[in-house]
């Protein structure tokens, strides 16, 4: 799909969830920026890729034939040929002229990998409490980057380079969904690319409510198993007993723990101190 106009493309992760994809379409496409739209679609029963066609065809729809979780996000990058790429979930979208700013910051600052915006919530336009969180990040500002420097990103809130997206290879396998921005803002920043959170570009979630002890229970696997992944040896070793403790939910989490140990690539220390300085800043919030 050629960008050769337009800077910024959008990728849509989706299953099942034909209504509110339909609301976020309907938003993306009134923009001023016009962005070209991919939908990844993740095997949906409900007739998304139908209402896709029938009342957005403009919009390109990658039928995916099984679930790919998080890594949709990855094919609908490849298929985008735009230098840069903005995230929405099936639930969420930018701000008129969002994207126009944020394709001037990323113009401006090579070196920037990742921009992530500033997120309202629901109705009321509430700030995410994540907001504060980067906002007031530890790393603090860089010469060369935009904002705050940061470890972390919403997903539905960030704008990538897409070069920088291929080149660590995007959402990582074995997380398939929940928390996987953190491992791929180290990643990012372990290949030299900068990560900022810049508040003038703004993003909306109106999110669905969801299980919170099954989404609790998701999220600890990721964070565990991307202890495995990236972080000191020691480290992980004091959260392998939480991981037991999410396999009995999860039967996959120890199969999942083996293909981690294979994988496994520490950061480099300087990034291994970075993650330290913010994890020690949230702990004495």
């Amino acid at each position: 799909m050629t960008g050769k106009h337009r800077p910024v493309g959008v990728v849509i992760a989706t299953r099942d969830r034909a209504d509110s994809l339909a609301v976020t379409l309907r938003r993306l496409l009134a923009l001023p920026e016009r962005p070209l739209v991919v939908v990844a679609d993740n095997a949906s029963s409900d007739g998304t890729r139908a209402m896709i066609t029938e009342r957005f065809p403009e919009v390109r729809v990658l039928a995916l034939p099984v679930n790919r979780g998080a890594l949709a996000r990855n094919d609908g990058v490849r298929a985008l040929d735009t230098p840069y790429v903005a995230f929405s979930d099936d639930d969420s979208w930018w701000e008129p002229g969002a994207l126009s700013t944020a394709a001037r910051l990323l113009d401006a600052h090579p070196r920037l990998g990742l921009l992530s915006a500033r997120t309202l919530v629901g109705t009321a336009d509430a700030p995410d409490p994540l907001n504060d969180s980067l906002a007031g990040s530890p790393l603090g500002p860089a010469a060369d980057l935009p904002g705050t420097q940061v470890l972390d990103f919403l997903g539905c809130a960030a704008i990538v380079r897409r070069s920088a997206f291929l080149d660590t290879g995007g959402y990582h396998r074995l997380l398939f969904f929940g928390a996987e921005e953190t491992l791929l803002a180290y990643d990012l920043a372990a290949r030299g690319w900068g990560i900022a959170h810049c508040p003038e570009v703004v993003a909306h979630h109106h999110p669905a409510p969801v299980p919170r002890a099954h989404r609790s229970a998701v999220v600890r696997r990721n964070e565990l198993l991307t202890a495995w992944l990236r972080r000191p040896l020691p480290i992980a070793l004091r959260r392998t007993r939480d991981l037991a403790v999410a396999a009995r939910w999860d039967p996959e989490a120890r199969r999942a723990l083996r293909a981690a140990l294979r994988a496994r690539k520490p950061l480099p220390p300087h990034i291994e101190r970075a993650v330290r300085r913010v994890e020690e800043a949230s702990r004495e919030r």
